[in-house]
């Protein structure tokens, strides 16, 4: 029997885990989903770093050999992380070289306190792919404005970029630009654009989470009745923005040099509404070229009871404009709702980034 996992595949939707720990890869947990569940990725950001270290048994000799080197907190917390996505791209790199380089794919993310600052964040890129030395390593950059800059030079180096953090499809639009001119720049530098490969994450549950609570807070029947909508219908427009920049005769151009397309990815995608399926942001954003990373949780419900039927984006446009349009009419701003977003995600980063740190400042001093 095709199992769900195996239906949403052949449907071109790629599925990452959005979970990355040692003791996933040394118990053999993370082949395991390979295998069964259809999983060609893995995504990380700060916040399961924390987790993974605050559980942390499996770091435990690493971190005693690093308390015993003297290191600062911040350069063991670049050890272990870079350590644990290197071992991660060499079990996803069969996958990798089956799809040639499509997927297989391991995300890593910039020092999230570099946010708004370019320079700085293109060269911890730098860094960071240097350090992990593997050909399928992913670099998350925060799509803040004063991030595009530092996609487009990341990419101008040849560095495939994992872009994180989209809420807003004005953003996006922005994102595919910083993309197309890291490109541009990369042609220039004589970097074979084949080798550069792209994603752009674009959130999709915690849009839902604040435009609910306005529209509770609106409390007509209306409004109420709009619940859930906002933002299944926010992703099903990204993917027309991404279809529409595909027929430009700038990407035409890059294509026919060799680029790869900067394929959209559904973030967020645990469901946070109970009243709400558990596989709503996966059955509903089934589209070609597409990934969806999803937490253990969404992967254990998709695989046990997802109804995945073919395609359920394309040809959704019109009635996802007249979605957002409704919120709008009821009174939620959809700029303060996703700039808001944006904020409350890089406070979110920011915090599990001192979580982090905290954490293993703990465990190098019980070691010394």
């Amino acid at each position: 029997m095709t199992t769900p996992t195996q239906k949403l595949s052949d449907a071109g939707v790629s599925i990452w885990l959005d979970d990355l720990s040692r003791q996933r890869l040394t118990s053999g947990n993370l082949q395991e989903l390979i295998d069964t569940k259809n999983v060609v990725g893995v995504t990380t950001n700060p916040t399961i770093f924390a987790a993974a270290l605050a559980n942390g048994e499996s770091y435990r000799e690493q971190v005693a050999a690093l308390a015993a080197e003297g290191v600062s907190v911040d350069d063991a917390v670049f050890r272990i992380t870079t350590d644990d996505v290197r071992e991660a791209c060499d079990l996803f790199a069969p996958v990798a070289e089956a799809t040639q380089g499509v997927d297989g794919r391991v995300s890593i993310e910039v020092d999230p306190r570099l946010a708004q600052d370019a320079d700085a964040t293109a060269s911890m890129a730098q860094k960071l792919s240097q350090t992990i030395d593997r050909p399928n390593a992913l670099i998350k950059i925060p799509a803040t404005e004063k991030g595009l800059p530092s996609i487009a030079a990341t990419i101008a180096e040849g560095i495939s970029v994992n872009v994180t953090l989209i809420f807003s499809l004005e953003r996006y639009r922005g994102v595919i630009n910083a993309y197309m001119e890291g490109l541009e720049r990369a042609l220039e530098n004589g970097k074979d654009l084949s080798t550069i490969h792209s994603v752009a994450s674009f959130f999709v549950s915690r849009v839902d989470t604040e435009v609910d609570k306005r529209l509770d807070a609106v409390g007509s029947a209306e409004a109420v009745s709009l619940k859930g909508k906002a933002g299944l219908a926010n992703a099903r427009l990204a993917y027309q923005v991404y279809e529409q920049s595909l027929q430009t005769e700038r990407w035409k151009r890059l294509a026919s040099a060799g680029a790869n397309p900067q394929r959209p990815l559904w973030a967020s995608t645990g469901v946070k509404d109970p009243n709400l399926p558990d596989t709503l942001y996966v059955t509903e954003l089934v589209a070609p070229n597409t990934v969806n990373t999803m937490p253990e949780k969404t992967l254990d419900a998709t695989y046990d009871h997802a109804d995945v039927t073919g395609d359920t984006v394309s040809g959704t446009y019109e009635e996802s404009a007249e979605v957002l349009d409704a919120v709008a009419r009821q009174g939620v701003s959809y700029r303060e709702v996703v700039e808001l977003l944006e904020t409350e995600g890089l406070e979110k980063f920011d915090k599990s980034w001192e979580e982090l740190l905290e954490t293993v400042r703990t465990a190098l001093d019980a070691a010394s």
